[in-house]
């Protein structure tokens, strides 16, 4: 029994698990408001740099564990960038007119 691939294999799966809840939900609800767009933007370029580190390695479980992640942060930034909303403005600066503000022009006869 090769414990080091089994242990690559065992903890590929788990980290993958861990991930599934946070992608289900962003897909499922659209709700992105509370991951933050540096982070992961900085986790997509780090994966792309790591991917010369890691494709350069033998073959195995790491692959898919790094496959996985490259896949799982883009989808979470291409989500970001297209459900985002926009920032809405404070009631503070709403201005709505009172009804003693609204100017209403006198007819001329």
């Amino acid at each position: 029994m090769n414990i080091p691939l089994l242990a690559g294999t065992v903890s590929t799966v788990l980290f993958a698990a861990s991930m599934l809840p946070m992608l289900l939900k962003a897909v499922r609800t659209k709700d992105v408001a509370s991951y933050s767009l540096g982070n992961i933007a900085l986790t997509n370029i780090a994966n792309a740099v790591h991917s010369f580190y890691v494709f350069d390695l033998p073959a195995g479980p790491v692959w898919l564990l790094h496959a996985f992640y490259v896949v799982a942060s883009a989808l979470m930034l291409a989500w970001c960038l297209r459900y985002r909303k926009t920032p809405e403005a404070r009631p503070s600066e709403v201005h709505e007119a009172s009804p003693r503000e609204v100017h209403i022009p006198h007819e001329v006869h």
